[in-house]
């Protein structure tokens, strides 16, 4: 699926419903498959963030102990289209409760073969296009209630020459500093806006709403995961507390907006 600006000037390319390219007036913004750094150039982190393999791939719900396996199950459903026209895409994934899904992890990542979740969700994700910007937005419709944490992880690409920074709340942070955070990532909290500046080429704005943290991941210089989260799970002693975890309001929004100038 390709989305082009109404200007000509900014082109979407989503794979499956995977952000693989975002170009504004030729230079290329997103991560690439096959790039050193990562597999892919976006995907969902729900309805878990992080790791689950040091809780035993165990996840505690009011409905009982489900498996679930890192960053959770959505990933492994698939998306169905709703709606696409020239300058925007919306599409869904549905789960049922209890339903057991295969585990693309399992065997050579992971020792669980299914996952599963005491709950029934719809997920939507709908890209908008504008001249200016690249809006992308999230409802999650499900029993009120539900626990979930909820996270976006788009990889951007770098120049690879570790000169880049990041902004948030006036502060800088450098692209080493976010390689030595490790697979931990490097948390920004409290906060709905980042900025990533380059030497050269398009700088990013990303504002977010709903989620009110970021995480920063990346091992190599030339790519960097700029993550919106609900939640940063890494918290030391508190893995998988239940205080990470939002409860579903019936229908919840998230969005973000990623603008380079």
């Amino acid at each position: 699926m390709i989305l082009i600006s109404e200007d000509k000037n900014s082109i979407v390319k989503i794979e499956k419903g995977e952000l693989i390219s975002y170009k504004k007036n030729g230079e290329e913004l997103m991560h690439q498959k096959g790039n050193p750094g990562w597999r892919n150039s976006d995907s969902e982190m729900f309805p878990i963030i992080g790791p689950t393999e040091a809780n035993s791939f165990i996840v505690t719900t009011p409905k009982g102990n489900y498996n679930q396996d890192q960053h959770g199950l959505l990933r492994e459903l698939d998306y169905t289209i709703l709606h696409q026209d020239d300058t925007s895409f919306v599409l869904k994934k549905k789960y049922a409760a209890y339903t057991a899904i295969e585990n693309s992890k399992y065997p050579d990542k992971s020792t669980v073969r299914l996952v599963s979740w005491p709950y029934s969700f719809n997920f939507q994700k709908k890209f908008d296009l504008k001249n200016d910007a690249l809006k992308i937005s999230f409802e999650i419709r499900a029993e009120k209630g539900m626990p979930f944490m909820f996270g976006y992880h788009p990889a951007f690409m770098l120049q690879g020459n570790l000169d880049e920074i990041i902004v948030f709340n006036n502060q800088p942070v450098s692209i080493p500093a976010i390689i030595k955070g490790g697979n931990t990532a490097y948390p920004i909290l409290n906060s709905d806006e980042i900025q990533l500046i380059k030497k050269s080429g398009y700088n990013l704005s990303i504002k977010t709403t709903g989620f009110n943290n970021f995480m920063l991941w990346t091992p190599v210089p030339n790519m960097l995961c700029i993550e919106p989260i609900t939640t940063y799970p890494y918290t030391e002693g508190s893995l998988l507390s239940k205080e990470l975890f939002n409860s579903s309001n019936g229908i919840d929004n998230f969005e973000l907006e990623i603008t380079p100038f």
